[in-house]
């Protein structure tokens, strides 16, 4: 007796022609739906090079607010221990130099039409140094406290001039006036290991 195989079934094709659609969907789905880390920096705009047959300047000692972190992220200020929460206020007070103290920078007087004319200018100078075992929490902490003393400086001439905080002011000879007025004077030195 023999055994009658049944014969298979043909297994239909499957439609794959509108899996295209559909990866294509899911593709856009996720891209839309999904966020993506955006890498953020110190937003600076750094000063031109020094041609080489230039001198470089020479800054008195008064000018000159050394701040440095070393890789234990202390925090010192001309050689001084400072907490980072007093860094903000020292460094506003150096800059402003509000009693022309002999021992804070000196001023120059520089044309600012938009300010009523001769203003007067701190030519002082905050220079970072961090050590090359600094934490980038902390270089950032510092910072933010020397941002914000110059925001803060900045807002206060704007809101004693034109009446308005600075982040408020739309006129960019007013903008550019309080810029003059109040530079960042930020230095930053090659990290060292001490």
């Amino acid at each position: 007796m023999q055994i009658k195989r049944k014969a298979k079934k043909k297994v239909p094709p499957i439609n794959a022609s509108s899996m295209a659609d559909i990866s294509f969907l899911l593709l856009a789905f996720f891209l839309m739906t999904t966020t993506m880390d955006v890498d953020t920096g110190i937003a600076r705009r750094l000063p031109p090079p020094v041609p080489p047959q230039e001198d470089i300047p020479d800054i008195k000692e008064r000018n000159i607010l050394a701040v440095s972190i070393n890789k234990n992220d202390w925090v010192m200020v001309n050689n001084k221990p400072m907490d980072v929460r007093m860094l903000k206020e020292e460094a506003k007070n150096f800059l402003s130099n509000p009693f022309n103290s002999p021992d804070l920078p000196e001023k120059r007087m520089d044309t600012i039409p938009a300010l009523g004319g001769l203003y007067e200018v701190s030519k002082g100078v905050i220079s970072l140094k961090n050590d090359r075992g600094t934490s980038y929490d902390m270089y950032i902490r510092v910072q933010d406290e020397l941002t914000k003393a110059v925001n803060e400086l900045r807002d206060e001439l704007s809101k004693k001039e034109f009446g308005v905080p600075f982040t408020s002011l739309k006129e960019d000879a007013k903008i550019e006036a309080v810029k003059k007025a109040i530079p960042i004077a930020i230095s930053e030195a090659e990290p060292e290991e001490y």
